[in-house]
C-alpha cells in the first residue's frame, strides 16, 4: 500500500536530518564522490543529494508528484541502510558517507547511529 503524502512528509522530516547547505557542502567532498554505484560518473546517491536539496527548499504545497515519489524513495533508502550500519569506525565509514549523500547523517541528533 502506498504511503500518503502526510506519512511521507512526517518520515522525511524525521529522517532527512541535514540542512540543504550541509548536504551541498558534503556533496562537494571527496568522501561524497567516493561512495555509491555510478554508471555515468555520478553515483545514484550523489544525484539524489542534489534533488534532496531542491526538495528541501520547496514549500510542501508546491511539491510535484515526482518530488513526492523521490521523497518516498529517500525515506525507504535511509530506513534500509540505517538497519545495515557498521558497529565500529562509523565516523569515516562508506556507510555514513552514503547516507549523507541521501541527506541523513547517522551521527547527528536524530541519526540512526547517534544513540
Amino acid at each position: 500500500m502506498a504511503k500518503s503524502h502526510d506519512e511521507i512528509w512526517e518520515e522525511w522530516g524525521r529522517l532527512v536530518n541535514m540542512a540543504p547547505k550541509e548536504i551541498e557542502e558534503f556533496l562537494e567532498t571527496e568522501e561524497s564522490r567516493s561512495v555509491g554505484d555510478s554508471s555515468d560518473g555520478e553515483s545514484t546517491g550523489h544525484k539524489s543529494g542534489r534533488r534532496i536539496v531542491e526538495i528541501k527548499r520547496t514549500r510542501k504545497d508546491a511539491l510535484t508528484d515526482a518530488q513526492w515519489d523521490h521523497m518516498g524513495k529517500v525515506v525507504g533508502y535511509i530506513k534500509r541502510h540505517c538497519a545495515q550500519g557498521p558497529r565500529k569506525d562509523i565516523e569515516t565509514s562508506d556507510w555514513r558517507y552514503s547516507l549523507m549523500n541521501w541527506g541523513h547523517d547517522p551521527l547527528a541528533e536524530g541519526g540512526c547511529a547517534a544513540d
